[in-house]
Formats: structure tokens, C-alpha cells, sequence
């Protein structure tokens, strides 16, 4: 190459470097993909308007998938922006076109899908089952199955799941209602307007207690897991969420949104739910405009109060416990002195005391709890003591857990029954497992209320997902 022909191409290449460094500069050079989302300061969340992904409760967002995508986007710091999509087709449409960043749709991908998007490491163990309604048909094998119909909402994991049944078994059919959800589906069937459907089990699971005649007949297939999609062009982002997922930070969180979400609901009386719903009915309209008035003038949730109750007696203003404590709800004479209530029978009087009792307990837990982990803490020192909450806290802290979560209070609780724990608390042995199974209770009242109650368009707003 001639020297002139060198040093103009020297020249092109110096300009072209400079180019490219003013471009950096300017932040027109490409970035990779993470460095273009923190950039924007949004990670955008695909997913769908249910308990187990995201709603609007009464102290903010919730849901279990939305606070794992939140508890992520806290890593990389920056804000977290939910867009619900119902159909799962049109949620990996708009993770392809560029609408969104995670999908997180709160049920497993089947194969379909899964050769469009790129998925993350699993975090939930799930599993499809077969239900239907106590008293109706009884079922033990995909052979019985034949005998029925069978109506699905169709997500690409089931729908994988029953026509690798149907090569086996192939008189097997079943109806698809792609204008339905699951929970839907499970509305269907409680309500007998279809036999049997499919669902995962994490989404039966959340929703059992508001159709306690649900019965779950044989699982189908394997257990499978839930995982976020991701665009395969993002690259960078899907490596960011395998490190993450592989953190001790991640793996306390999805153990923390497990026993949030999930644990309170694994023992349950449901037959007692069943007789509660025929008694929001039947009782509450009797005592609800004081539920009402008294949590108003206390800054409380109504059916939060209401559903506190019914776990305190029932809803029965005679209710009377062997250990003294009386009335709707059920407070002990010293707590009632100490209110100024003078008649624990008077219904009206006692719902007041025992809601203004409530509030304060608030107040003592203190603002540096976040909601709603501040108002179970308050419903535990409303059966345990606030001392016993307060020991309980303090033991938190000193075996290296959260005090300020519920999550970890709860976890703790228990100990305050064990000698070589409350030998050494200020206020000594406590029944632990009885608070934490009183607060997990009212939870699921609560929530069993909040939807009895609510037009189906609200959304939900019961305490702690």
C-alpha cells in the first residue's frame, strides 16, 4: 500500500474512533441490553391481575410475583412497572415486541412457549390438578376422566400436559374456555355450571378457601416450576436474572413471599369455611354499621376488624372462653378496664373497645414496620400481648432474622413456647403457635369477606396478599 494511501486510511480510522467516542459520550453507541434498561430507570413486568401475580391492595401493590419482579428490579435499582396481560399468547407477544422486560404469568410454560422466549432458573414448585366438587363425580385416574367433560382456561402448560395424555388415552377430550382464567374456572366449578377443569396448584391453593367445596381428584403429569420469560434478544438480562436467582438474597426472598403467600394457607378447617360464608349471610349484617363506624374512627380496615372478630367469637356477643375473656370481641376484664368498657356483652360498646384496642397496638408496633406486616404484628399482640410481640421481635433479631417482617416474626413465634428460649424473655413462655395460627386465620377471613363482599370488578384488598 502506498504511504499516502496509509495515512489517509489512518486518518478514516482515527475519525471513525473519534466518532464513536463522541457517540459513547452522548450515549447514542449501542448498549447492551441491561445497560439500556437501567438507563431508563423502569424494569416493565408482564403478568396478570390475580392473587398470585399482582393486585392493588389497600397498602399499595401486592402479590407474589410482583414483589419477587420488585424485589429484582430493588437489585438493579431502579422502579418496577406492572402491565397486566390475561391471554398467555398476547403476554409472549408483547415480551417479544419489546412491551415488556419479565413475564411472570404465575402458572409454567409448556413447550410452545417455552421455544419463543428464554427462561429463567424455577423458584415454585407447581403442579396441574384435576378438581371438581364435593358430592359430584369421584375420579382417581385420566381413565375416569373419560367419563366426564372436562373444561380448561387452556395455559400451554396444561394444554402439553393432557395431549401427552391423550396419545395414551384417546377418547380424552376436554372443552377450551379461553375467554375464562383459572380462577374462574374454579368459580365454574364451585358453582356447578361445569364438572371438572384443570388448574396449577398454586392458583387452587389461593383460592380454595373462598370455594371450600373444591376437592382435588389426582395431579396430571409431572411437577413443573414457574419461571420468568424473557425476550432471547436480551441476553445480558437473562444472565442478570440467573446471578440473581443464585444469590442467598434471592433465595430469602422467595422463601419470605412463600410463607407470606403461602403458608397460612396449607391447614385450614374447610368446612369452617364453609359455615363462615353462610354466616356473612346470616350474622354479620347485624353488626357490620359498627364495624364500620368503630374502624373509621380508628383508621382500620372494616372487614379486617370484622373478620378479626369472627375468629375472636363467631360473631356471637355472648361468646364466653374458658378463660374469662367474653363478648364479640373477647376481651379479658383488665383490657376492658383499661378501655373503659364496662359491659363486654354490649355489642355495640365491645366492637368500639376491642377496635380501638386493635389500633393501639398499631401505634405500638410503630411505623418503622411496613404495611401489612405492621397490622399482623398488631392482630399477634392482640391474642399473644404486646409484651410476648415484643420478645418475640427482639428473639428475631438475635438469631439474625428480619424483626420488622412478619415473615420473620412468624417464623419465630414458636419458639417462645420452647424452655431455652423463654427462660431467658423478659416475658417468658408464650403459646407462639397459637398466635400464628390466629393471625393466619383472620387472614383468610379477611380475604374471604373482602371477596363475599366486593363486586367482582374491584380488586382485592385484603391484608398481606
Amino acid at each position: 500500500m502506498p504511504r499516502k494511501n496509509l495515512k489517509i486510511s489512518k486518518h478514516i480510522i482515527c475519525a471513525l474512533l473519534s466518532t464513536l467516542v463522541l457517540a459513547a459520550c452522548d450515549g447514542v453507541l449501542m448498549r447492551n441490553d441491561l445497560e439500556a434498561l437501567q438507563s431508563r430507570g423502569e424494569l416493565t413486568l408482564i403478568t396478570r391481575n390475580n392473587f398470585a401475580c399482582y393486585l392493588e391492595t389497600s397498602h399499595g401493590p401486592a402479590g407474589f410475583e410482583y414483589e419477587l419482579a420488585k424485589a429484582f428490579a430493588d437489585h438493579l435499582g431502579i422502579r418496577l412497572r406492572p402491565v397486566v396481560i390475561e391471554d398467555e399468547a398476547d403476554m409472549v407477544e408483547a415480551l417479544l415486541q419489546g412491551k415488556g422486560d419479565l413475564l411472570a404469568a404465575g402458572f409454567p410454560f409448556g413447550q410452545p412457549t417455552a421455544r419463543l422466549v428464554s427462561l429463567g432458573p424455577g423458584y415454585l414448585d407447581v403442579r396441574e390438578q384435576v378438581v371438581g366438587r364435593r358430592g359430584g363425580p369421584a375420579l382417581t385416574s385420566v381413565k375416569d376422566l373419560i367419563q366426564y367433560p372436562l373444561s380448561i382456561a387452556g395455559s400451554s402448560a396444561s394444554l402439553e400436559q393432557l395431549n401427552a395424555l391423550k396419545a395414551e388415552n384417546a377418547d380424552l377430550s376436554w372443552q377450551m374456555m379461553p375467554d375464562r382464567n383459572s380462577e374462574e374456572m374454579l368459580q365454574l366449578v364451585w358453582n356447578e355450571s361445569v364438572p371438572l377443569t384443570v388448574v396449577e396448584s398454586n392458583t387452587l391453593m389461593m383460592n380454595r378457601r373462598f370455594y371450600p367445596e373444591l376437592t382435588v381428584h389426582f395431579d396430571l403429569g409431572t411437577v413443573q416450576q414457574l419461571r420468568w420469560a424473557i425476550n432471547p434478544q436480551n441476553r445480558h438480562l437473562q444472565r442478570a436474572v440467573s446471578l440473581w436467582f443464585a444469590t442467598k438474597e434471592a433465595q430469602q426472598t422467595v422463601n419470605r413471599l412463600v410463607s407470606h403467600y403461602y403458608s397460612h394457607l396449607e391447614e385450614f378447617d374447610y368446612v369452617d369455611l364453609v359455615r363462615y360464608r353462610r354466616r356473612i349471610g346470616e350474622r354479620l349484617p347485624k353488626y357490620q354499621t359498627y364495624f364500620e363506624q368503630a374502624a373509621q374512627q380508628h383508621g382500620m380496615d372494616w372487614q379486617l376488624v370484622a373478620a378479626q372478630a369472627y375468629q375472636e367469637s363467631h360473631w356471637d356477643p355472648n361468646a364466653v372462653s374458658f378463660t374469662g375473656v367474653r363478648g364479640i370481641m373477647m376481651l379479658t376484664l383488665d383490657t376492658a378496664k383499661t378501655l373503659g368498657l364496662k359491659n363486654r356483652l354490649a355489642e355495640k360498646d365491645a366492637i368500639f373497645a376491642g377496635t380501638r384496642y386493635l389500633a393501639r397496638l398499631h401505634r405500638l408496633v410503630g411505623d418503622d414496620v411496613p404495611e401489612p406486616d405492621r397490622t399482623l404484628m398488631a392482630l399477634a399482640a392482640y391474642n399473644i400481648g404486646f409484651g410476648h410481640l415484643q420478645d418475640a421481635r427482639d428473639l428475631t433479631r438475635k438469631i439474625g432474622k428480619s424483626s420488622n417482617t412478619w415473615s420473620g416474626v412468624r417464623e419465630v413465634l414458636p419458639l417462645l413456647q420452647q424452655k431455652k428460649y423463654y427462660q431467658r424473655l423478659p416475658f417468658g413462655y408464650a403459646r407462639g403457635n397459637e398466635a400464628v395460627q390466629y393471625v393466619d386465620r383472620i387472614r383468610t377471613y379477611h380475604k374471604v369477606l373482602n371477596m363475599a363482599l366486593a363486586p367482582p370488578s374491584e380488586s382485592l384488598k385484603s391484608v398481606g396478599g
